[in-house]
Order: C-alpha cells, then sequence, then structure tokens
C-alpha cells in the first residue's frame, strides 16, 4: 500500500501489533544492530590510548601493545560472563534486570542509570568519532564538524523510528565493508611486517614522531589504559536486546556476541601490532595536520588510492552509525525501567513501527547537547566515557554471581567463578578509569549518577502514591449527591457558545454563560439579547432558563475574573461539584492552530491548578469543515 501521508513517507506505514514477530532479527543483522558500539570502538580506543600517550615521543610504541592486551583479555572475560547472562536472563535488559533480581533495589537502578549514560555517550562519542575519521580524510571539512554531527544524528534517528529491522537492513553494507576493508588491511599489513623481519616499509609513511616532552610514568600508562577501555563498551549491547533475536533466541543472541568480540579482538590485537610495526603515534585531535590512527594505518600498508578511500568511508559509516546500538538498546532500557515505574509509563508504549518511540526522541536530543556542549570533538569526550559501561558491566557480573550463588548446582560451579572474575577484573577498571580521568570530565558522569538514581526513585515514589491514593475496592457511593452548578465560557454569541450551552442544559438546571467584558475589546454584550437568544428558547424546551453573568475586566484580563467566578462558586456551594464548560475550536489542519488563541487550554490549566477537587473542566469541540 503507497504511502498516505508524510509520516509514512518518512517513517513508513504503521505496523500492527501482531506483526512484531517479523521484525525479529538474526545473528547476521544483529551484528550491524547490536555490534557497531563495539566495532566502531576498535577505530577510537587505541587512538585514545595513543593520544594520551602522545608526550612519550616513539616510546609510545612500545606500550601501545602491553595496554590493548591487558585490554582484551579484560574483554574477553567480560565476554564470557555476558554469555551466562543471555541464558540465565533471556527477557533482555541487561545488567539494570540482573542487578536488581540479585542485588537489589539500588544497585539496580545504579545499573540502570550507568547503562543510559554510557548509552547517550556512546551516540555523541561515535559521531563524533566518525565526524573526525571523515575530517581526517577530507581537512577542508574541519570546520563543519558540529554541523555533520548534527546531521548524522538526524538522519539515525529517522531511520531507528522507522523500526529495527529497516535499521539492520540500512546498516548491514556498511558494517560488512568496515570488517572486510580492515581485514584486509590487516593481513595485508602484517603479512608485508612478517616478510621484513618486523620492519615493513611504509607506501606512505606516517608523519614524524614529536619529540618526548615527559618522561615514562605508572601514572601516564595507568591513564592510557583508561582511555583504551572505551574499546570495551558496547559488549553489554546483545545481552540488553536477546528479545530481539528470532527462535532460537538465546542460541542467536551467542552467536551474534561471538562474532562481534572475536572481530573487536582481531581487530585491536591487529592495530596495536601494525602501529608499533609502521611507526604509527597519535596526532593532536581538533587541529590542523590531524589524522586518525586508522588513516594513517591504511595509508601507510596500502596508500592513498581508490582502496583508501573505500576503506575510510566505511569506517566513517561505521563509526558514525555505531551510535545505532544505542538507538537499539537505550529505548528497551527505558522501557524496562518504565514497567517498573521509575520512568514515566509512556516509556513503555510501543510506537507507530513497533519502536519505542520516546525513548528514541530523548537519546537523541540529550546526546545533541552533549555534541552541542562538546563542539564534536572526539577527545573532549572520551573521558566522560567508559566510566557507565565499566560499570554496568561490574554490576552485572555482580549480579550474576549472586544469582548463581542462589541457584546453585553443577552449572553454578562452572559458570560464578567466570561472572567473578568478571565483576573483579570490570570493578578494577571502572575504579581506575574514574581516578585517572576524573579531572578531565569524568567527575559530570561521577555527578550525573546519583543524580539519575534520585530521579528514577522520585518517580517511583510518586507512582505509588499515585497508586495508595486511588486505590479502592468499595462499590460505587450512592450519597445522593446533589445536581453540580455549570459555568459556561462564553465570549461571545457563536456556535461555539450554543453547543456548550446545549451540553450544560443536560448537566444540570443551574447554568451560568459568564461574559468577560474590557473596556477596550470591540465585543457583542448579550445582556439585551439574553432573553431572546437563551432564555426563551431554553423555557419552551422545558429547560431552566440559563443566567447570564457579565465580569467587567479593568485591567484587560479575561482568565482572572472568570477563575475568581468559578472559585466563589466552589467556596459558595461547598457540597456541590462546579462543572467549566469549555468551548473549542477544533482546526482542520495544524498549521490553522497557530492563528488562534488557545485561550481554552489555558483556561483549562488554570482551573486545574487552582479549582481543586471540586472544580471539573469540560470540552465542547466543534469541529470546522475541511
Amino acid at each position: 500500500m503507497p504511502p498516505s501521508t508524510l509520516a509514512d513517507w518518512i517513517l513508513g506505514r504503521r505496523l500492527a501489533s501482531e506483526e512484531q514477530e517479523q521484525q525479529h532479527i538474526g545473528p547476521f543483522a544483529g551484528i550491524p544492530v547490536l555490534g557497531l558500539d563495539a566495532l566502531g570502538s576498535a577505530a577510537y580506543g587505541p587512538e585514545a590510548t595513543l593520544t594520551l600517550l602522545l608526550p612519550l615521543g616513539a616510546l609510545a610504541l612500545r606500550y601501545v601493545a602491553p595496554i590493548l592486551a591487558v585490554i582484551i583479555a579484560v574483554l574477553l572475560v567480560v565476554y564470557f560472563s555476558y554469555r551466562q547472562t543471555i541464558t540465565a536472563y533471556p527477557g533482555g535488559g541487561g545488567s539494570y534486570t540482573v542487578a536488581s533480581k540479585n542485588l537489589g533495589r539500588m544497585p539496580g537502578l545504579l545499573a540502570g542509570a550507568a547503562l543510559a549514560i554510557d548509552y547517550i555517550l556512546n551516540v555523541a562519542v561515535g559521531i563524533a568519532a566518525g565526524v573526525g575519521a571523515l575530517v581526517s580524510a577530507v581537512p577542508s571539512l574541519l570546520p563543519h564538524t558540529l554541523v555533520l554531527c548534527l546531521v548524522i544524528l538526524v538522519l539515525l534517528t529517522v531511520v531507528n523510528l522507522r523500526g529495527v529491522r529497516e535499521s539492520g537492513i540500512v546498516f548491514m553494507l556498511p558494517t560488512y565493508a568496515f570488517v572486510a576493508t580492515l581485514g584486509i588491511v590487516m593481513v595485508i599489513g602484517i603479512g608485508k611486517a612478517v616478510a621484513s623481519g618486523g620492519h615493513p616499509t611504509p607506501v606512505i609513511a606516517p608523519p614524524a614522531i614529536s619529540a618526548a616532552t615527559e618522561a615514562l610514568g605508572a601514572w601516564i600508562v595507568v591513564r592510557a589504559f583508561a582511555n583504551g577501555c572505551t574499546a570495551m563498551t558496547g559488549v553489554e549491547a546483545v545481552s540488553n536486546g536477546v528479545p530481539l533475536f528470532r527462535k532460537p533466541t538465546i542460541k542467536n543472541a551467542q552467536i551474534t556476541l561471538t562474532a562481534i568480540i572475536a572481530i573487536l579482538a582481531l581487530l585491536l590485537a591487529g592495530i596495536a601490532y601494525l602501529a608499533r610495526a609502521y611507526g604509527i603515534a597519535a596526532t593532536d585531535p581538533g587541529k590542523d595536520g590531524y589524522q586518525s590512527i586508522l588513516s594513517m594505518l591504511t595509508t601507510a600498508v596500502m596508500g592513498r588510492g581508490v582502496f583508501y578511500y573505500v576503506t575510510m568511508g566505511s569506517v566513517v559509516s561505521v563509526l558514525a552509525l555505531s551510535a545505532n546500538t544505542s538507538f537499539a538498546d537505550f529505548p528497551r532500557l527505558c522501557r524496562v525501567l518504565a514497567e517498573d515505574r521509575f520512568l514515566p509509563d509512556s516509556f513503555a508504549m510501543r510506537g507507530r513501527r513497533l519502536v519505542y518511540t520516546q525513548g528514541i526522541v530523548l537519546l537523541a536530543l540529550l546526546s545533541g547537547l552533549l555534541l552541542v556542549a562538546f563542539g564534536g570533538i572526539t577527545d573532549k569526550l572520551i573521558p566522560l566515557f567508559a566510566i557507565g559501561a565499566l560499570l554496568a558491566f561490574t554490576m552485572s557480573q555482580a549480579g550474576m554471581v549472586a544469582h548463581w550463588r542462589r541457584v546453585g548446582g553443577a552449572e553454578a560451579r562452572h559458570s560464578l567463578p567466570i561472572n567473578l572474575a568478571g565483576a573483579i577484573a570490570t570493578g578494577v577498571t571502572v575504579v581506575v578509569v574514574a581516578v585517572s580521568k576524573f579531572g578531565e570530565g569524568a567527575w559530570i558522569t561521577v555527578i550525573v549518577l546519583p543524580l539519575l538514581v534520585f530521579m528514577f526513585t522520585r518517580i517511583n515514589a510518586h507512582y505509588r502514591d499515585v497508586a495508595q491514593q486511588i486505590a479502592s475496592n468499595d462499590p460505587l457511593p450512592a450519597d445522593g449527591a446533589k445536581a453540580p452548578i455549570v459555568v459556561v465560557a462564553a465570549q461571545s454569541w457563536n456556535r461555539l457558545t450554543q453547543r456548550g450551552l446545549q451540553f450544560a442544559q443536560r448537566l444540570s438546571p443551574e447554568v451560568y454563560a459568564v461574559q468577560v467584558k474590557s473596556e477596550t475589546a470591540k465585543m457583542r454584550e448579550l445582556t439585551d439579547e439574553w432573553a431572546t437568544l437563551a432564555e426563551n428558547p431554553a423555557k419552551a424546551a422545558g429547560h431552566a432558563a440559563p443566567k447570564l453573568v457579565v465580569l467587567s475586566s479593568t485591567y484587560r484580563q479575561f482568565f482572572k475574573p472568570l477563575v475568581d467566578f468559578v472559585l466563589q462558586k466552589r467556596d459558595e456551594e461547598p457540597d456541590r461539584d462546579i462543572v467549566v464548560v469549555i468551548p473549542d475550536l477544533v482546526v482542520t489542519r495544524w498549521y490553522q492552530a497557530l492563528l488562534h488563541n488557545h485561550r481554552g487550554a489555558i483556561l483549562r490549566a488554570l482551573l486545574r491548578v487552582r479549582g481543586g477537587p471540586r472544580v471539573v473542566v469540560v470540552n465542547t469541540p466543534f469541529h470546522l469543515h475541511g
């Protein structure tokens, strides 16, 4: 069926709930949907390490491989841990679900807050890194860094609003092009290095390494390790998104996770080896002459021909699109939090394409603010990154340790040590990252985490308070309440006013039509014509005649005199409800609403704030013809 509205053209036709099964994916699509974050981190993780080692000059190349080897070791521990998580909790939710069920409410909320921060930062860092790679290939685009970041963010948002299956199809080509082209660079580069005894001649020599400005110390190595830990972000995505996979769900999720980790580990190891072999160090990000590590590496191995631009195009695409992992998982985290009443209920509702629309839009807005605040520069965002992901890892693995202790049995004896090792490894890492990056911006994440937890608890407290106040199993009370007093806002005599009065007369015999008269307003006062227009027709129809009340407004105010009249009636009749009928004009086109004053909406808001429980507001819509 062809699209019938603008929304259909942009977002696709509305999907029925019964079509949910068709939106599930397999491992081949799961890698681009849930693995782009992890795979893309191969581009900025090693570069973040080398950037911190810049003051060491050529000595940096001796330490990049050992640092990345430790990161790969932690990554493998986390991988085995998350395989256990997928099996134990196939319902998704990842760290939040595992921590909540096994460690309690507050640890669960801490894990949820850490995940939320990780997803938001991943969007900003991924897009910024993608644009950074593009700028390194086309330096003339450097002044347009932020604009390019925001354009990519908008495109990602629209694609994800179209649905999970569509995003997997769109991102499949750049993902596998990234893996293939970098794989070729790694294989050829390592082959040349081995053939030359570890000292290959680059096709195009990388920029000369600057002289050392700082002596080697443990602190700079620790900070470099902390920066490089950004390469582990995104590993949790598959365990969070298990319900996305078609049956057999657990098996497909585990295959996807294994493929992602294997590719990432090989890329990290290859980059570490080739950076040393070809003498490639980092360049200052955001400055003239900047080139990404992958750009220099591809140039050194393959030259700067067609293959270079194909490779860098795939790198730019995957880095920019790596944010898609967050777009797949952040809305589902919001959905789980909303179902547990820690976020507004609306976050648990699927939109037109069976995705959690509000979560996608919120993620786009928050990450957009981050990009604007930090100018789209990856190096400025990196210090905020990784803490959320690593803390979520730690909470998840600690939760799995508690899970296996409770479950017991042969499987627990095998799995518990794996999860315990994961909890210790990531726990130590998150402390190292937080301490080493605290003064460079990590303090922001450390402060935001408890604030998010506080927000979650306050939202939950509100929902519990509402549930307590409205709960009742009592039958409908028959208290013989009196008919209400009805007040109709009647600024002039027209079909809106007629419609409001007709409805009011069905509610009560005591109806007041209130007209607010201003000194300067050009309006038709109804006093002289009221008998003809309203009283006589009402009596002829067997109704009590509505009373007209004309209020003066010396200071040209419309709302205050009317609200004061309603409150006066409420106080004079403490045993009766006051029903305020507000005639509403309903236009046929959205832009026509801009031409009207929206007094009805403002009056509704004022009465709900000031009226109290006995003031009831009712709209009587009058629809214009198209």
